[in-house]
């Protein structure tokens, strides 16, 4: 695992340094595989820049919501208690990844924060009781949760599918596909189970044993940051502080969001938003602590944030040289109704290491894969899960969705690589598996 480090440490650069080089790369591609000039890559490069904005929002927003979630007193004192369970160190690595990959189900956002988090509690509990637990080996697992997220309630390409007007309508005919078809299909749910079982069984394999040395949480790491109560000098410091406006606030978005889905309602990006907004208002004590939960979540948002222009910026490209038609023709090629799946799931996971955005992603490679997959005759729902899978599964090798994990462990990538790379095999046998399966 060592190798894999060093490459890692030495050669990767920063995940907005991906960005620019694949701008630079798609460019390139556009002049040599498109009869377009200079001039007209340029176009469409500007011309695109902008065509994200609202589903940037709305990505932003599910990173943002779910670092506040797991941050809220209620839900450090659930993990604080969930951290207890584990009495062994086998027990504990387990553990801390099905609770990550329970969350990561739930949202994205709050599974890379509760990865996080919890590891650190985990980590505490046992130097307490004096068991010795390998903390990179914790923060592995935490991490390893992560490679469920396009399984579940926050997956963005399938909740982007099942939008009406979404960048993905024009390459469903102007149709949507319904997430039941897809998340809560039931082959999705049972390869997400799978991939739980076989993932957590690998993490058993290869936790460290006997003689291997142990990295243990340093004392300042377990320390908790609270949020300091608000001086109630004036008026405004007592509403501030009041439990009822953000309470309020709460039970009517509640309210909305029953009757959206008692009037037939669908589940959609905005939804799952929405659901966690409401979830937060009612746990949080006052309009104060809101605050300062958002201060310190904003700073996990800001380079993830800077980076979706740039994908449509490629997307304009794409589109406006044709070089999407030149690529869903390449894998059209190669491919047959069976093993088109599989494909798209290589292929979805060879350019997340370039493009680690599930969203961004989505806008770069879906028109493309489901353009190719209709050509075939593919069910589309098969196309989109494809393309799901390969985002979450090379994840598990790409620094980016691991800077707000890592930050908070307060380590570096090349910690938990070696770890993280096994469960890249482990789990890409999974989704293979299923999409050949599911093709049949």
């Amino acid at each position: 695992m060592r190798p894999v480090n060093t490459v890692v440490e030495r050669f990767i650069p920063s995940s907005l340094m991906f960005t620019i080089v694949l701008t630079f790369l798609v460019a390139i591609l556009c002049l040599t595989l498109t009869p377009a000039g200079p001039l007209e890559v340029l176009d469409g490069w500007g011309g695109g820049l902008a065509g994200l904005l609202e589903f940037m929002t709305q990505m932003a927003l599910v990173l943002l919501l779910g670092h506040i979630l797991a941050n809220t007193g209620p839900v450090r004192r659930l993990l604080s208690w969930l951290a207890g369970i584990p009495r062994t160190p086998l027990q504990s690595y387990l553990f801390v990844f099905v609770v990550a990959a329970a969350a990561a189900l739930i949202t994205w956002g709050l599974g890379l924060v509760v990865g996080a988090l919890m590891a650190r509690e985990v980590a505490a509990r046992g130097r307490d009781r004096g068991v010795q637990l390998h903390f990179p080996m914790l923060v592995a697992s935490g991490f390893a949760g992560f490679v469920v997220w396009h399984m579940g309630y926050s997956a963005s390409g399938p909740l982007t599918a099942a939008t009406e007007g979404s960048f993905l309508t024009e390459s469903l005919g102007g149709q949507t596909v319904p997430i039941t078809e897809t998340v809560f299909s039931t082959w999705n749910m049972l390869a997400a189970a799978a991939t739980v079982l076989v993932v957590g069984l690998t993490l058993y394999l290869i936790a460290p044993r006997g003689e291997t040395r142990i990295i243990e949480l340093p004392a300042q790491k377990a320390e908790k940051q609270e949020v300091e109560a608000a001086p109630l000098e004036t008026p405004a410091d007592r509403l501030d502080a009041s439990r009822v406006p953000t309470l309020l606030v709460g039970l009517a978005l509640t309210v909305y969001l029953v009757r959206h889905f008692v009037l037939g309602g669908t589940l959609t990006l905005d939804i799952v938003n929405w659901s966690f907004l409401a979830l937060i208002l009612l746990l949080t004590r006052s309009a104060h602590e809101l605050i300062a939960l958002t201060a310190k979540a904003a700073s996990n948002v800001g380079e993830i944030l800077l980076q979706f222009p740039l994908y449509a910026g490629i997307l304009g490209m794409m589109t406006a040289t044709g070089l999407i038609t030149v690529l869903s023709d390449a894998l059209v090629s190669v491919s047959n109704p069976v093993t088109f799946g599989l494909f798209a799931f290589l292929a979805a996971g060879l350019v997340n290491f370039f493009v680690p955005s599930g969203g961004g992603q989505f806008a770069v490679q879906g028109p493309i894969m489901l353009s190719a997959g209709a050509e075939l005759g593919v069910d589309p729902a098969v196309t989109i899960m494809a393309v799901s899978y390969g985002d979450q599964w090379t994840n598990m090798i790409q620094p980016f969705w691991a800077i707000p994990l890592l930050a908070i462990a307060g380590l570096k990538m090349r910690d938990i690589l070696g770890y993280t790379t096994i469960v890249l095999i482990a789990s890409g046998l999974v989704f293979a598996a299923t999409l050949l399966l599911v093709s049949l």
